[in-house]
C-alpha cells in the first residue's frame, strides 16, 4: 500500500531513518522488524527514501525491494578510526562501503570518527564522558577525512560527517573546528537536530555556523523530561534512547520551523530524514512515521 508522497514546495525530499524500526547496536531491539515491514511502512506514509542499516539483507535483495516500493537508498553510516588506526587502515573498508552504496544508487556516505567513542558503551554516562582530541590528532583526523572525501567522490558520493554524542566531534565548537580544518570540496556535514540539542543545546548556532557545508539533514526531536531524567540517572547513550529521550519531530521540545526555514532560506533542497532512536515496542514505527508526517505538513509545509 502506498500513499501520496510528501510534497515539499521548496524541493526538499523527505525520508525516514531505519533506526525507528530496528537497532544495530542492540540487536534484540526491533529484531522482529524486517526490511519488508519497514519498506511497507515507509511507502504507506509517503516517505521517499531511507538509509542503510547493518541488519539489511544482501545488497541485491535491498535494491530489488527498494525499487519495488519506489524508495531511494540515500546513505549509510561508516565508523572511521582514523586517529586510532591511521588512514591507510581505513581506506579499504571505506572503499567497500562506497562500492556497496554506489550499487544501491546512494548519494552520500555518513562518516563518524569512533576513536574513543562511548556512544555504544552501556556502562558509561553519555553526558559526562566523551573523548577529546589533541591538536595533533585534530590534524590527523582532518587529513584523513579529506582523503576519504576524495575517495567518496570517485564513487559519486558526498562524505557527510555526523556530529554525534559521545564522540570526538560532538559540540558546536568541535563540529565547526572539523569543518574549518577540512576541505569543503570533499567534506560536508550531516546536520542532526537531536545531537545538536543534547550535545550543547545550540541547534541554531551550529546550523548558522555550518550552513555552507550541510549536504544532509536528520530531523530528530528530544523529550525534555526524558533528557533531564537520563542526565540525572547518568545513563549511557543506548539506555537514554531506550528510556525515550529521542522522538520524531513534533513530539518533543524542538521547534523545527526555525531550522527548516533557515535551511530553505539558504537554498537547501536535498534530503531531510526523520530520525528517532526509540524502542519499537513502546514507539510503534508506523505510528510515529505518521505523527512525523502530520507535523511536517502542518507545521512546516503549509504555513
Amino acid at each position: 500500500m502506498t500513499t501520496t508522497p510528501i510534497h515539499d514546495p521548496h524541493g526538499i525530499t523527505w525520508g525516514m531513518h531505519p533506526i525507528a524500526w530496528r537497532n544495530d547496536d542492540i540487536p534484540e531491539v526491533g529484531e522482529w522488524n524486517t526490511i519488508d515491514i519497514m519498506f511497507d511502512d515507509l511507502a504507506a506514509t509517503g516517505y521517499a527514501g531511507t538509509e542503510v542499516a547493518g541488519w539489511y539483507p544482501p545488497k541485491e535483495e535491498v535494491k530489488e525491494k527498494a525499487d519495488a516500493h519506489g524508495l531511494a537508498i540515500v546513505a549509510q553510516w561508516f565508523s572511521s578510526f582514523i586517529v586510532r588506526d591511521g588512514i591507510d587502515a581505513v581506506i579499504s573498508p571505506f572503499r567497500d562501503n562506497c562500492e556497496y552504496l554506489q550499487y544501491l544508487g546512494a548519494t552520500r556516505i555518513v562518516v563518524s570518527e569512533q576513536t574513543g567513542s562511548v556512544q555504544g558503551a552501556r556502562d558509561i554516562c553519555i553526558f559526562d564522558n566523551k573523548p577529546i582530541l589533541t591538536d595533533e590528532q585534530w590534524h590527523v583526523l582532518a587529513e584523513g577525512l579529506n582523503r576519504l572525501g576524495a575517495i567518496a567522490h570517485e564513487y559519486g558520493l558526498e562524505l557527510v560527517y555526523h556530529h554525534h554524542l559521545g564522540t570526538v566531534v560532538q559540540t558546536k565548537d568541535e563540529t565547526l573546528k572539523m569543518l574549518e580544518l577540512t576541505d569543503p570540496a570533499v567534506v560536508s556535514l550531516l546536520f542532526d537536530t537531536g545531537h545538536a540539542h543534547v550535545g550543547d543545546g545550540d541547534v541554531m548556532g551550529l546550523l548558522r555556523g555550518a550552513i555552507d557545508r550541510i549536504k544532509h539533514v536528520h530531523f530528530k526531536d528530544v523529550r525534555p523530561d526524558k533528557l533531564s531524567e537520563s542526565r540525572q540517572a547518568k545513563r549511557s547513550f543506548l539506555d537514554s534512547f531506550l528510556a525515550g529521550m529521542f522522538t520524531v519531530p513534533g513530539d518533543g521540545a524542538i521547534d523545527f520551523t526555525e531550522p527548516y526555514d533557515f535551511l530553505v532560506s539558504h537554498g537547501y533542497d536535498q534530503w531531510i530524514l526523520v530520525e528517532a532512536e526509540q524502542d519499537p515496542k513502546t514507539a510503534p514505527p508506523l505510528e510515529y512515521a505518521k505523527t512525523a508526517r502530520a507535523y511536517i505538513e502542518s507545521a512546516l509545509l503549509t504555513r
